[in-house]
């Protein structure tokens, strides 16, 4: 069994999950402090969002690259495109 075929239960938490995690977490406390703080921080939210947007289409996530620097697994979404280009027939 190699190690792309291990489920995220068993090969440990990949950056996309931690990736999810947290900009969830941002958006569901930036809506809160709006409600109960400032209507400003929608703009935090609306930050995520755009960031989030840009990401899907670049592949640049700030936070993903933080977090590969701390020794957490990578799986499909941010793999560089030279280990995705090998694993093709």
């Amino acid at each position: 069994m190699t190690e792309q075929t291990l489920s995220p239960a068993r090969s440990g938490t990949t950056i996309e999950q931690w990736v999810f995690r947290i900009a969830g977490l941002f958006v569901l406390a930036s809506l809160v402090l709006s409600q109960v703080h400032s209507p400003y921080w929608l703009w935090f939210t609306a930050f995520v969002g755009a960031n989030m947007f840009q990401a899907s289409f670049t592949g640049f996530c700030p936070l993903a690259m933080i977090l590969g620097k701390l020794g957490i697994h990578s799986g499909a979404a941010f793999c560089p495109l030279s280990a995705s280009s090998k694993s093709a027939p």
